[in-house]
This record gives C-alpha cells, sequence and structure tokens, in this order.
C-alpha cells in the first residue's frame, strides 16, 4: 500500500486504523474501542484498556526466546566504557530495581524524578517506573538547582533516582550539590534518594534519605509487571513554558505503546533486532521516545551515547558509531551536524569508517537548513530525512514514510502528514490558507493516541496554551505553508515571523538564505523593533573552521545573499559574524532571549541555556550596531 492509501485510509475510519495498530500490543485487557471523546476538546485513547509499558519494552521478547539479543549498547567516548546488555540482562536489572522500589514504598501512581547522565541505569530507572505502574518525570542530569526545585514542588515525588555526576569532555559535572540544593529550595521533599555512584566521582550520601543504587537493591524480591488503566500517565516531561514557568506534558501509556510501535517501522523503517540510535538525551522526548521506549517495544537495539558529535575524541565520532555498532536508522538533530561540518567541512574523517550498514539519517528537533541536509547526503551517501514532531506530540506530526514509501525529498520540508495529524495552515482569524500561504500550522482535533491529553495538575493553562486560539484545533505554535503537492514547511515559530513594514516575513527563510554561503557554518535571523517598519531582521552567523576573510566582507556578502534571494522586501541590511550562538542543551537556539537582549528588554536567564557568557558576547555584538543598549 502507498502512504497515500495509508493516510486516506486513516482519515476515512480513525478508529478502525488504531485498533488495528493496537493489535502490535500485548494487553492484559484489550481495549473496547479506540477514541473517548466524551469530555472533548479533552481528548483519550485505549482508556478501558489495563496494559503495562515494561512487559511491552522487556518481558514479552524474553518470553518469545529473544532474551539473548542485545536490547542497550552502552558507548561512551568519555570514559572509554562500552557494554551490551541482552533483554534477558535487562529485565533482570529493571525488576530489581522496581523491587527496591517498591520496598521502599512506592506504588501505582506516585511519581518519582530520575536526574541522570547519559548511562543505562537511566532508561533502567524509567523502566522500573514503567514496571509497578509509577509515574517518572525526567529531568537533565545537571539542570540547575532552582529548575529542578520548581519541578520537585509540581511533581511532588516521593523519590528521586540520581547519579554521583555527569560528564562532559574534560569535565565533572558534580550532581549532589544541584540535588541538595533543589531539595533545601524545594517545598514538597522526597521521602528519599537512590544514588548511582560514578566511580569518575562518588560522592557522601546523606544518611536516612541517600541510597546508594546496588546496596538498595540487595536481597529484595524482583517486580512483576503492574497493568494501568490505558490512560495512566507513563510520565512527566517539562517543556518550556511562555510564562518561565514549566509545563508538564503528560504521556498516556496505551497510546504511546500503539503510536510508538508504529513509527519505528513505518517512519524509521527498521525491523526487529537492528541497531537504532538515536543521539540524543534521556532529558528531552527524543530520548523518552527513540532511546528508550520506542526500540526497545518494537524489539530493537538502541545505543545509550554517552558523548558528543565533536570533541570526543574528534568530528568523526558518530562515523565510528555507527560503523562499529551496525545502526541501520540514525536520528539526531541539525545542530549535530552543524557542529561536525564547522569542525570538518569536506567530511574527511568519514573516510575512516565504513558506514554502508547505514540506511537513512533522520533529523528533528528544529528547522533544518537546506545546506545542511546537502552536505550530510554527500557525505554520507544515504537519504537525509527531516521530520517534525513536538515534546506535545512524542512522535513524528509530518515526516517521510519510509518504511511505507519513501517519498520525494524536497529539501526544506518534513514531507507529510502522519497518520492520526490533520494538519492545517490558518490565518490569524482562524481560517483555512490556501496553498503556499504562510500562516499558523494547527492540527484538527482530536490529536493521535500518545499525544499529550492534557497537562499535569494544569487543564486551564493547557486549554490556554493549546487549544483556545483555534477552536477546534491543536494550536502548535510554529508557523509554515503546504504546498499544492501537501508537503509541509515549517519556517519558523509564530513568534520568529515578523513584521517589516506590513510583510509578513520568515526568519527560517532567511536564514536557509544564509546557510547556503559558503564560509557559514550555522546562523540565526531575529527581528528586532524599528521604529519605522516595525521589525527589522538581524543576521548572525558562525564561520566554518578555516576562514580566514575578513569579516565586514562575510557579512556584506550575507547581505547581498538575502536581498538578493527574498528581494528587497526583506529590509536586511544587517549581518554579524560571532564565534558561537547561544542555545539549549539539546541544540535549540535561543531566538527569543536575543530578540530581548536586542530590544533592551528584561528577560529571564533560560534554565536550559549550555552557556550564559555567550549571551555577554550576543549583546556586544548587537551593542556594535546600536542596539542592546546598556
Amino acid at each position: 500500500m502507498s502512504y497515500h492509501d495509508i493516510y486516506n485510509g486513516w482519515k476515512a475510519d480513525p478508529e478502525g486504523f488504531w485498533m488495528e495498530a493496537a493489535e502490535a500490543i500485548d494487553w492484559v485487557e484489550k481495549p473496547s474501542k479506540a477514541l473517548f471523546d466524551d469530555n472533548a476538546p479533552l481528548y483519550e485513547w485505549f482508556v478501558d484498556a489495563k496494559v503495562n509499558t515494561c512487559w511491552n519494552a522487556v518481558d514479552r521478547h524474553v518470553a518469545a526466546g529473544k532474551g539473548d539479543q542485545t536490547a542497550i549498547i552502552y558507548d561512551s567516548p568519555i570514559t572509554g566504557r562500552k557494554e551490551h546488555i541482552s533483554y534477558a540482562d535487562l529485565q533482570s536489572r529493571v525488576s530489581h530495581l522496581a523491587g527496591a522500589l517498591q520496598a521502599k514504598g512506592i506504588e501505582i501512581g506516585d511519581r518519582v524524578i530520575i536526574y541522570m547522565p547519559m548511562v543505562p541505569q537511566a532508561v533502567e530507572a524509567m523502566l522500573a517506573c514503567a514496571r509497578i505502574g509509577a509515574i517518572h518525570s525526567v529531568v537533565f542530569g545537571g539542570f540547575a538547582a532552582n529548575e529542578l526545585a520548581v519541578r520537585l514542588d509540581d511533581a511532588a515525588p516521593k523519590a528521586i533516582i540520581a547519579a554521583s555526576c555527569g560528564l562532559e569532555p574534560g569535565r565533572v559535572v558534580e550532581y549532589k550539590p544541584l540535588l541538595d540544593g533543589a531539595i533545601d529550595l524545594a517545598e514538597h521533599k522526597p521521602e528519599f534518594c537512590i544514588i548511582l555512584q560514578r566511580e569518575e566521582h562518588p560522592i557522601e550520601l546523606t544518611e536516612g534519605r541517600d541510597y546508594d543504587w546496588y546496596e538498595v537493591q540487595d536481597g529484595v524480591t524482583p517486580a512483576d509487571c503492574v497493568p494501568v488503566a490505558g490512560n495512566h500517565p507513563a510520565y512527566i516531561l517539562y517543556t518550556s513554558g511562555t510564562t518561565g514557568a514549566p509545563k508538564g506534558v503528560i504521556r498516556p501509556t496505551a497510546g504511546h505503546l500503539v503510536a510508538l510501535n508504529w513509527t519505528m517501522k513505518n517512519i524509521y523503517n527498521v525491523d526487529p533486532g537492528d541497531v537504532f540510535w538515536a543521539a540524543s538525551d534521556v532529558g528531552w522526548v527524543v530520548g523518552h521516545s527513540y532511546i528508550c521506549y520506542a526500540p526497545l517495544i518494537h524489539g530493537n537495539t538502541t545505543i545509550v551515547f554517552e558523548g558528543k558529535p565533536v570533541g570526543t575524541p574528534d568530528a568523526g565520532t558518530f562515523w565510528r558509531v555507527i560503523s562499529e555498532h551496525n545502526v541501520r536508522s540514525f536520528f539526531t538533530a541539525p545542530t549535530a551536524f552543524r557542529a561536525i561540518k564547522r569542525d570538518d567541512p569536506k567530511g574527511e574523517l568519514i573516510k575512516d569508517y565504513d558506514i554502508s550498514n547505514l540506511r537513512a539519517l533522520y533529523l528533528a528537533g528544529e528547522r533544518a537548513d537546506p545546506d545542511t541536509i546537502e552536505w550530510a547526503q554527500d557525505i554520507m551517501g544515504v537519504p537525509v530525512y527531516d521530520h517534525w514532531w513536538q515534546t506535545e506530540t512524542g512522535f513524528t506530526i509530518a515526516g517521510n514514510p519510509a518504511g511505507i514509501e519513501a517519498l520525494p525529498v524536497k529539501i526544506g520540508s518534513p514531507t507529510v502528514a502522519m497518520p492520526g495529524y490533520d494538519v492545517q495552515i490558518l490565518s490569524d482569524e482562524g481560517h483555512q490558507l490556501g496553498a503556499n500561504e504562510l500562516g499558523a500550522i494547527a492540527i484538527k482535533l482530536p490529536l493521535p493516541p500518545g499525544t499529550l491529553p492534557n497537562l499535569w495538575n494544569a487543564e486551564d493553562r493547557f486549554k490556554k496554551s493549546y487549544l483556545n486560539t483555534f477552536p477546534g484545533y491543536y494550536e502548535t505554535g510554529d508557523a509554515g505553508m503546504i504546498d499544492d503537492e501537501g508537503y509541509l514547511y515549517i519556517m519558523a515559530r509564530t513568534d520568529d515571523v515578523i513584521n517589516v513594514a506590513g510583510h509578513r516575513l520568515s526568519t527560517g527563510g532567511m536564514e536557509e538564505v544564509l546557510a547556503a554561503h559558503p564560509d557559514v557554518a550555522e546562523c540565526a535571523v531575529i527581528g528586532v523593533t524599528d521604529a519605522l517598519k516595525g521589525q527589522l531582521p538581524v543576521g548572525f552567523v558562525c564561520l566554518s573552521k578555516g576562514v580566514n576573510r575578513q569579516h565586514d566582507e562575510i557579512a556584506s556578502e550575507c547581505v547581498t545573499l538575502v536581498r538578493d534571494r527574498i528581494g528587497p522586501v526583506a529590509a536586511f541590511k544587517l549581518a554579524l559574524v560571532v564565534d558561537r550562538l547561544p542555545k539549549t542543551r539539546s541544540g535549540k537556539i535561543l531566538r527569543a532571549t536575543m530578540v530581548k537582549i536586542a530590544d533592551s528588554e528584561e528577560f529571564k536567564m533560560p534554565a536550559t541555556i549550555d552557556d550564559p557568557v555567550i549571551l555577554d558576547e550576543i549583546k556586544a555584538a548587537l551593542q556594535t550596531i546600536g542596539y542592546a543598549k546598556a
């Protein structure tokens, strides 16, 4: 069947489509129907089912005789350690940790915060919670104490599972002071903490509160899988909110299982037993969906990689992992490839490795500029599929369904909507726009299984953030257009569509042009306030390694490039060469913060910022052109 047959089949019979997909899951009690819409516009899926996530991700593979298959490959170029963990080993580890949690009083519905680096025990902790019906909330390891405290107060966890440290190239990130600081700051106090002591930095445990990872499991009875209702929250994942307070995205158990399992073959084109690698972190949604849950539910081997795209030890580390572990499908963020391209512009290092086992590269997490996609295609020799989704959705909204039918790639587009998503482009007034018209990207309700049904303890905020702007639709917060062949283009966050003298322009479109300059490794465009035109675009460009030309000359070429390709209407006159761009730890560029700096507004330091010093560098650069006044 073609993609169009399957998509149209879903549209004609959504219930039948998702009930058929649900056949691939092991149920304790099967759902009687797919959609529960009696509380619309709050929709839920498979509510009356009984199921266990950990059984589907671990135990059923062992029961099917696949216990010897590798479930997790741990590869840490930072420590030099590698480990293969079979499904049978994983079952033993997870059931013992789950037994330790039960012995300390953790029951179905209790929350557990997980604060871990990229080690297999992070995945084991997630699965152990799922095994006994506890609701986990993973917080990115090394997050500031204040931000961790905010999440403690919102989720009210009974326990925290943490490590003694995280490891970055050349430095140790001590978790204990951050953990202690967060517990001191929070009004809600956990009953106990379980700490994985890493040999690189063991710590002194707080007596009566902290328990050693291994000692707490001594002599416990391994836990069996506990069935939960279909709409039981598998986890809470906090994502940044416009008010500064994080939003707790809820992931419902049954829909999560059904949707993620469907994606592994149909989108990522892997079969059970294949090695799948998502180079992300368990602290982000990609780590939840595609390091931990989806590959294991589908019976794949997943990779837990503790390293960076460059510097551990060089820009060839991705090629080594793909070659050494026989990776079939690889998923990462465009920013990782921009870092590799900046360090190794000609792709020389890939020549040292055989990556012929790789079928495709998948990019998501931010806009993938055409230059990066073309560079990756050229040096890797495989298709590069951009695809688009959000923390809130948990899996692909628009992508290339390579396991059904590899559609022609249009560079700049994440291709087409996946079954479950009726994606439309709306005007500010909520009217549907025609082909190639720029507007707000919205999804007609209901959203598919596995997407957020609500926010944790914040239903009003859920409605205000996602449902109220366009009644009957989920507001994505992104702007873009759909062409006459149904291909979606994500041009910017709606905040990044700027109004220059009455013309609505996409900063993303300008970034695509700048990225095409041969000396530019990465870039960002923001809209700054202008008394005459309302807003004006300012471009920031980082140069590739080895470029020694005059910065003024490159900036001038960038201005000419945008004016030539987009036209004088863009009013693009300002380009700044900078050493680096401010980013979150997951690689997203902090454009909204840059706008506030340019407009001399006060701003809250983003909790997820990788290096706050960069903001001072951006401010200094803006001051050279008369913005960011002191």
